[in-house]
């Protein structure tokens, strides 16, 4: 893939800033991480920083892609972020085109860049029709189809963690009850990790935070089931039936060839993706008729959501 040498892509997370600089055949060419501000002002700030520092010694950004955690509407500002609610009504494409003048600058969500990445460069290269879920804390999403990024009439598409899946469930960041990450994000796993440990019902688990079931995590789960813990798979195949819940309905309604999992929590590997796969042909319609739905992990790591940024800014 040839794009412009010194596109830049910038990934804001919860917790961190990931900006990287691509090369003329579109392979990575430098990057720099830095800690995101809670404050939108210095969020902006730690954005350019970042920019500036991957772009050093190169003449600067050719163009400028950034994802960000939010709803972003047409004109590139954040109108919601549960996660990281300092950035809303933040004019970070306007200071942008004035930092950067004539360089184009695409703002969007971060996991429809990374959704984006994955198709064009990752594990669903020259796949049409997919899906990116991303697990973290909480779930983000992408859509491709048709080989064209879906962002729908908004710019809203891809919101998939907030699907309610119990209206009676536990109360979701953004308002609503029963939220699909509630029970399939990292911070999902880590609740069911804990109800386990308090019953008694999550040996290995209560050990390695410790031994306070309180201060049990996805991650102890994750590691307990790598090394073969009884108790500590059944708490994943639990969460791997609510992962497969949403993927299903997702898959009923998209009917992608293939459904991407990143984010943090696809560094569990099998442990999650084989009991996902289980589930998700039993729960998803016409299982046996309708043909294989592929369930992969990402290829791109962490600096798909900056990547995928870089290479939508070049889109023109």
């Amino acid at each position: 893939m040839t794009v412009a040498p010194g596109a830049v892509g910038v990934d804001v997370g919860g917790t961190k800033i990931l900006a990287v600089r691509l090369d003329g055949a579109g392979a990575l060419a430098g990057e720099t991480r830095r800690p995101t501000p809670a404050d939108g002002a210095a969020a902006l700030a730690g954005i350019i920083a970042a920019v500036e520092e991957v772009s050093a010694g190169a003449g600067g950004p050719t163009s400028l892609g950034v994802g960000i955690p939010a709803l972003v509407d047409a004109r590139g500002g954040a109108r919601f972020s549960p996660h990281l609610p300092g950035l809303v009504g933040v004019d970070v494409v306007g200071t942008l085109n004035r930092r950067w003048p004539g360089v184009p600058v695409w703002v969007g969500n971060d996991a429809t860049a990374a959704g984006w990445a994955e198709q064009r460069r990752g594990a669903a290269t020259g796949v049409a029709d997919v899906l990116m879920v991303t697990i973290g804390t909480g779930i983000g999403g992408g859509i491709v189809t048709g080989g064209r990024l879906a962002e729908g009439a908004h710019r809203y598409a891809g919101e998939f963690g907030h699907m309610v899946v119990d209206p009676h469930g536990p109360r979701c960041p953004c308002g609503k009850q029963g939220c699909w990450e509630r029970y399939a994000s990292g911070t999902g796993l880590g609740n069911a990790g804990r109800e386990a440990a308090m019953a008694g019902e999550a040996d290995r688990v209560t050990a390695l935070a410790g031994g306070d079931p309180e201060a049990v995590r996805g991650e102890h789960v994750t590691v307990a089931a790598r090394e073969g813990d009884a108790q500590a798979l059944a708490i994943m195949a639990r969460f791997a039936w609510w992962l497969a819940l949403g993927l299903a309905n997702l898959a009923n309604a998209f009917d992608p060839e293939m459904i991407v999992i990143g984010g943090g929590l696809v560094d569990a590997g099998d442990v999650l993706l084989a009991p996902t796969r289980r589930a998700f042909a039993t729960l998803v319609e016409a299982g046996p008729q309708r043909g294989e739905v592929a369930i992969v992990a990402a290829a791109l790591g962490s600096s798909a959501g900056a990547l995928g940024a870089a290479l939508l800014a070049q889109r023109g």
